[in-house]
């Protein structure tokens, strides 16, 4: 696997299955420029997923001029109750991408105990895998996941039908949630993934001034990727290009991994960490991310975690425009971002969350209260 992947969400024309010939020439000339560039740098992993719109015909018309020798392909599909649905979809995936191989399968999305049993239960998704795997449709076998760290920990323990070999996980310097499931990743010589380091780990490509300050002399998203890729068992970090030149800042990440250059890391770090602490009382943004309930588990089903997190990121580093896009995705019921948002704080009795860190029931009322009149979008202003 190459450091760096080639990500295709933001490649495609279109979220919507359509027709090749609706395609516009000018969506199918860039991503073809976009995947001839990646793999010009030595980016020779291509990562889509059957939910992923056009994504997957608009590759189907680039592969087959492609030497298949010379590109690692990945697609996902989303677990189901039925695993025979499962393997129609692999294989209509297959039939869009115009392969009769896949280098790696993830099983998309394990994000509840849900799609978690459809993955992993007897004659389950995962067994259906392996059965193409049996018969050479695809090399290696793994998961996506959106999921709180428990569930995650529960897949890559999974060790029926083979287990996971890799998992394609969140986890970036504003998010260390999840750092043990890294970790047991790593035990295990599970491949990790990190998914949208530069979007969803805190839209570095548009980084506030704040946090471009406290990087310096990095780009924040250059500091991002070294972080993530200089931790044990972190394999690839994606890159989801929209254009050819947004692979160019990820790649000055490839000195420093040579030199392994770390120092520059800690500097950053303890910058960033005291200007933190500074503004919210903690060095890290999700102090209380562990201490906290789970939504399903808290008053009104409010996601309290990423609430505070959001609060403490907008607060402490500036991530303002991130905040507010994280936030405004909450009440929906989705198992990508799930729970609800603070809107209704006031109305709901706290009482039954203990004292957490000196933060007693009403304080944690009036944080989340403010959290929510920070991060509702009412305007553009930060």
């Amino acid at each position: 696997m190459p450091v760096i992947s080639f990500g295709c969400m933001r490649s495609m024309h279109s979220w919507q299955n359509e027709r090749f010939k609706d395609i516009p020439d000018k969506s199918q000339t860039t991503l073809e420029k976009i995947l001839r560039t990646a793999l010009a740098h030595g980016i020779n992993h291509v990562e889509t997923a059957h939910g992923y719109g056009s994504s997957e015909k608009q590759l189907g018309r680039i592969l087959p001029t492609i030497p298949r020798e010379s590109y690692l392909l990945q697609t996902k599909v989303v677990p189901c109750e039925d695993p025979e649905e499962f393997t129609s979809k692999v294989a209509k995936s297959m039939e869009r991408l115009r392969v009769d191989r896949l280098d790696l399968l993830a099983l998309h999305g394990i994000n509840d105990y849900r799609s978690l049993w459809y993955s992993c239960r007897k004659n389950g998704c995962l067994a259906a895998a392996r059965k193409l795997q049996d018969k050479g449709k695809l090399d290696h076998i793994g998961f996506s996941g959106h999921g709180p760290n428990d569930l995650i920990m529960q897949a890559l323990n999974h060790q029926e039908d083979g287990g996971f070999e890799f998992a394609n996980i969140h986890w970036y310097y504003i998010f260390d949630a999840n750092r043990c499931a890294i970790q047991r990743a790593a035990e295990r010589d599970i491949g990790v993934f990190i998914i949208s380091p530069s979007d969803k780990g805190g839209h570095l490509h548009t980084p506030s001034p704040e946090i471009q300050r406290l990087c310096a002399p990095l780009s924040p998203m250059l500091f991002n990727d070294l972080y993530c890729l200089q931790q044990e068992g972190v394999c690839t970090i994606s890159v989801g290009a929209s254009a050819p030149e947004h692979f160019d800042e990820h790649l000055k990440v490839l000195p420093y991994l040579e030199s392994r250059q770390t120092s520059i890391i800690n500097e950053i770090d303890n910058r960033l960490r005291t200007a933190m602490r500074e503004k919210t009382g903690y060095e890290r943004p999700d102090h209380f991310w562990d201490r906290l309930p789970p939504w399903d588990q808290a008053p009104g089903n409010i996601n309290l975690r990423m609430v505070v997190w959001l609060y403490n990121l907008y607060c402490g580093w500036g991530l303002h425009g991130y905040g507010r896009a994280r936030y405004d995705m909450l009440n929906e019921g989705s198992s990508w971002v799930p729970g609800n948002s603070a809107s209704q704080v006031r109305d709901l009795d706290f009482t039954s969350i203990k004292s957490i860190d000196g933060l007693p029931a009403d304080q944690l009322t009036e944080l989340l209260a403010t959290a929510h009149d920070v991060l509702k979008k009412t305007d553009l202003a930060p």
